[in-house]
């Protein structure tokens, strides 16, 4: 020891070993966890890039659908004509055998290039001529590529779209020739012919719809009263007799509909349309059964901003067509929110007050840890689980049972004991209310003791309490549990397939006819339409665009449903942010 030096100094002093360990772990990047912090750091950032990848080839797929692209008619080397909307290029390596197989002069284009070819899809429609609406067609095959301006895309009613021409019009028996007609003039005659569509519509699906309704009802009354009463008893003899007094009634109102729709129709089909594809092969057919056409090669920017437009509302207002790949979406877009909210509407309360008991009032123990536990390994169940007990429980016990006491003589036709819109928001609300409990319950935990401990002090009961004072704080977390329930059940589609979603439905869950709401109906649901289409359609390709559109669809659906809830948390974060301090 130096002079000088205390004993308490050479105690503390470091030695040189000391030193040399101490700046080797801080220069050890591993120590420090520098690695690892990177990696996180990257994967977080991987993760993002891939959703927002995801988002972006979505949204530009989408938004692009409905534009309207120019038709190119393509001369083949072998002299066929081929016409139709180019719809994505791709480059493909050919192998020898293929090679070997061609003509020379393609072999050149081919080997020149590396044996690379390259091949464009192109939109041909006219599938009741060609039994294909799409095809491929390889550069090298290619003789010219044209775009003349006489040719027409056209969206019919049925059987998709047609390229071609219009060759003429017969109008009440006078033929109007191609040359003739001006696009001005075919407009307003094809808007008139839609309208005329419109109304038969509304008559048969509207009208007749309602006197079939009626007339059912009415049926219905007598098998009624056969259940109870009994065959050829007094009772069931009057209510035939009053029966059949009405249906006579509907009978002629019927008829006056259905001749009404038929002078409609009469009219309609003396206005017809004669179009020809590239090769000149004919198809007539109704003007009213021509949704849109336009000419492809002849339009400007305002034209196209309007057809796109055009589109959009189509898609948006209206019915699908098609096998689903064409027309509008609104049944599934209908479907979607009115389940989505009645799942919320159902999974609120059950998963609130299961939370509010689990943490509030109920005996922290071994059961209760228990249940957490159960709670917990819940949501880990596959949802197609959920689906098959939906199925089981909801519909063919609780539905059937729902029958049997209310509507037997609808039987052996089900009302409720089939799949419906009510389970299929009771199957979802299952599969879901455990990330309610679980978000619920740590919003109130999160609550501040010192809170509940100064409302009893000031002689508030516990139920007082935890109405004004613990809910209303812990209720942005609440919002959070059931923006993710929200977001999960909105694009569940397994179960939803076994308790009620189809392909098609004929009517909505609402309607004119009591009770209005009709929550044992079938509906449509935009994930279960991105399913049949993408899969199930007659043409992949054909889906395709539609399967985009649809994403597109569904995402802002959520996304808009979610920033509602989101704006109603953050009010409540902004109104009870004071008691947090």
């Amino acid at each position: 020891m130096k002079s000088g030096e205390t004993m308490e100094a050479v105690a503390v002093k470091p030695t040189t070993g000391a030193i040399t360990a101490r700046r080797s772990y801080e220069s050890s990047l591993s120590a420090r966890g520098e690695p690892f912090l990177w990696g996180l750091g990257g994967a977080l950032g991987f993760g993002v890039l891939l959703v927002v990848g995801f988002l972006v080839l979505v949204f530009w797929n989408g938004i692009t659908t409905f534009w309207p692209k120019p038709i190119e008619v393509v001369t083949l080397l072998s002299g066929e004509l081929v016409a139709g909307e180019p719809t994505r290029r791709e480059a493909f390596k050919v192998g020898p055998e293929r090679l070997a197989s061609l003509p020379e002069a393609a072999k050149a284009r081919i080997i020149a290039d590396d044996h690379i070819a390259r091949r464009v899809l192109l939109r041909t429609g006219n599938f009741d001529l060609y039994n294909d609406d799409y095809r491929w067609i390889e550069d090298y095959k290619i003789e010219k590529v044209e775009t003349p301006s006489n040719l027409f895309f056209i969206e019919r009613q049925e059987w998709g779209a047609f390229v071609g021409r219009i060759k003429s019009l017969s109008k009440d028996g006078a033929v109007i020739s191609g040359d003739e007609l001006t696009y001005a003039f075919l407009s307003s005659e094809q808007q008139e012919a839609r309208q005329r569509f419109r109304a038969i519509k509304a008559i048969e699906k509207g009208e007749i719809g309602e006197v079939n309704f009626e007339l059912n009802q009415e049926r219905l009354k007598i098998r009624k009263a056969v259940l109870q009463h009994g065959e050829g008893a007094p009772e069931t003899k009057r209510v035939e007799a009053e029966v059949e007094q009405a249906a006579l009634a509907m009978k002629v109102r019927f008829e006056a509909l259905a001749l009404k729709s038929q002078e409609i129709k009469s009219q309609d089909s003396k206005i017809l349309v004669t179009l020809a594809d590239i090769t000149g092969t004919e198809k007539v057919t109704p003007l009213s059964q021509i949704v849109r056409f336009y000419p492809a090669n002849d339009l400007s920017l305002l034209d196209k901003v309007g057809i796109y437009l055009s589109r959009w509302s189509e898609f948006l207002t209206d019915d699908p067509r098609e096998a689903n790949t064409e027309g509008g979406v609104l049944p599934a877009i209908f479907g979607t929110f009115v389940m989505t909210l009645l799942m919320v509407v159902v999974v609120a309360p059950f998963g609130v007050v299961t939370a509010l008991y689990l943490r509030e009032y109920a005996k922290q123990g071994r059961l209760v840890s228990i249940v957490r536990i159960s709670v917990n390994n819940l949501a880990g169940v596959p949802s197609i689980v959920y689906g098959v007990f939906g199925l089981g429980f909801f519909a063919y016990i609780l539905g059937g049972s729902i029958d049997a006491l209310f509507y037997p003589e609808r039987l052996p036709n089900p009302t409720f004991g089939t799949g419906g819109l009510l389970w299929s928001a009771l199957t979802l609300a299952l599969l879901t209310v455990p990330v309610v409990i679980v978000a619920t319950e740590e919003a109130l935990a999160a609550v501040p003791k010192s809170m509940r401990e100064g409302s009893l002090a000031c002689g508030a009961s516990k139920w007082q309490t935890i109405k004004n004072i613990v809910l209303p704080r812990a209720m942005p977390g609440i919002m959070t549990g059931l923006i993710l329930a929200m977001a999960r059940g909105a694009g569940e589609v397994a179960p939803l397939m076994l308790v009620g979603v189809v392909k098609l439905a004929p009517e909505l869950p609402v309607d004119g006819f009591w009770p209005f709401v009709h929550l044992e109906r079938s509906f449509m649901h935009l994930g279960f339409h991105i399913f049949d289409v993408g899969f199930q359609s007659r043409n992949s390709e054909a889906g395709k665009p539609m399967v985009f559109v649809t994403t597109l669809l569904l995402i802002a659906l959520i996304a808009l449903m979610n920033a509602s809830a989101v704006i109603i948390r953050n009010r409540l974060k902004r109104k009870f942010m004071v008691g947090h301090f």
